[in-house]
């Protein structure tokens, strides 16, 4: 093996906390090491937030190690509680394989699944037979509650109620880690900081049942400079799926994030080497636009293929430029009657997602935030007909400087 992946992962900013940093960087340059992430299957796409966690995936695999991919096809029925103010609502299991084999699918992307180079495992395997009084007998004994309370993702719900349906999802991941361990001699569990009290569990519980070395390390989550995770919109999640956020709706969040993380990001979710991320990084005022349109360009290129991220970048350059209209930008069709009767300029912006309600829409539009076609509308209530098309047929709402959405009629 060439350089150590872990100077690598340092260098580029994931690593976080580790439970014996010597030793897994001793590891990870000696040997090859069969690592896993787990994904909690409660939707049926990756969002961008698990992109970050692919990207260590993937480095890790360059390297030359195994990764598994564990799909929680069991705990998901539980919920982690890790991070959320509430209880995760209870799927079937039906929606979770479909969740699951979706995953799967967009995991495929990024990891090379075949010739044993990677593996695919589903919790639901092992958990959904367990015998509870085994099961307590085996692992339950290893675990102190009195430790478990102490953990931060089970603090953050003491205040509401903490239900003990959720109080087994750290004892059901550390079992997984065990299984894992057992099953394919993995060592090593990577996740978000948020999973960091989860894995301390599983590296505890093989060390303490086993008797063999057992590793955790956890990633930097994505936030904002106020701390909120990123890959969130008004829209919600930000998708990895083109179906559920465009190839040109993903390439204007990164291309619109805070200036204060554009390096951040280039050096977590591109491949660009670090002296190039660090020159981009240092850029100020307007030349910082140049660090962000590679940004956008780069990981829309990873998730969704250079010939979409083209499109999207052209598009961006089309609406910032002031140039011709591009067929990428989100569209929204109306029947040729609805547009002979008039639409108001608030139900235009609630139904292109511009707005979150009609309120909201009010406010913008008297604050002098939307454009139509390039004009300035104060009067909410001004209604638009075919006649106010421009030539290429469309109407073209903008608020702010950067949100876009276009009307057209259909074909």
């Amino acid at each position: 093996m060439s350089e150590n992946v872990y100077d690598i992962l340092l260098e580029r900013g994931f690593i976080e906390q580790t439970t014996h940093e010597q030793e897994i960087r001793e590891l990870l340059g000696k040997e090859k090491v069969t690592f896993y992430i787990g994904f909690d299957a409660t939707a049926d796409s990756l969002t961008a937030g698990h992109f970050l966690t692919v990207m260590a995936m993937m480095h890790m695999q360059r390297a030359g190690h195994k990764p598994i991919a564990l799909l929680g096809g069991g705990t998901t029925m539980i919920g982690d509680p890790s991070g959320k103010s509430d209880m995760r609502s209870i799927m079937t299991k039906e929606t979770i394989q479909h969740n699951a084999d979706c995953f799967y699918k967009q995991l495929s992307q990024f990891i090379d699944f075949d010739n044993d180079n990677a593996i695919l495992a589903n919790n639901a395997d092992w958990l959904l037979n367990l015998n509870y009084v085994e099961f307590l007998r085996e692992v339950g004994v290893h675990f102190s509650v009195n430790k478990m309370l102490t953990a931060e993702c089970y603090k953050q719900r003491m205040e509401k109620g903490l239900t003990f349906f959720e109080f087994n999802y750290m004892i059901m991941q550390s079992y997984d880690f065990l299984k894992l361990n057992q099953m394919y001699n993995c060592t090593l569990q990577l996740g978000g900081n948020d999973q960091w009290s989860n894995i301390l569990g599983g590296v505890d519980l093989i060390r303490r049942k086993e008797q063999k070395p057992a590793f955790g390390l956890t990633f930097k989550l994505l936030t904002t400079s106020e701390g909120i995770k990123m890959g969130k919109t008004m829209k919600g999640a930000v998708w990895l799926d083109p179906a559920k956020t465009s190839p040109y709706e993903f390439y204007q969040y990164w291309r619109n994030i805070e200036d204060v993380k554009v390096e951040e990001c280039l050096g977590l979710l591109t491949f660009l080497p670090m002296d190039e991320v660090r020159r981009l990084g240092a850029l100020k005022d307007a030349e910082i636009n140049h660090a962000k349109d590679v940004l956008a360009y780069e990981i829309t290129k990873l998730v969704h293929g250079e010939e979409e991220a083209v499109k999207a970048r052209e598009a961006s350059k089309a609406l910032f430029g002031g140039g011709l209209k591009s067929d990428d930008i989100p569209t929204t069709f109306y029947k040729e009657d609805q547009f002979a009767q008039g639409i108001d300029l608030i139900t235009l912006m609630v139904d292109g997602k511009l707005a979150s309600s009609r309120s909201d829409a009010r406010r913008n539009i008297q604050q002098g935030g939307v454009t139509v076609n390039d004009e300035k509308v104060i009067e909410f209530d001004k209604v638009f007909t075919a006649n106010d098309l421009d030539s290429d047929g469309m109407l073209l709402i903008r608020k702010g400087k950067k949100a876009y959405h276009a009307f057209k009629i259909e074909a």
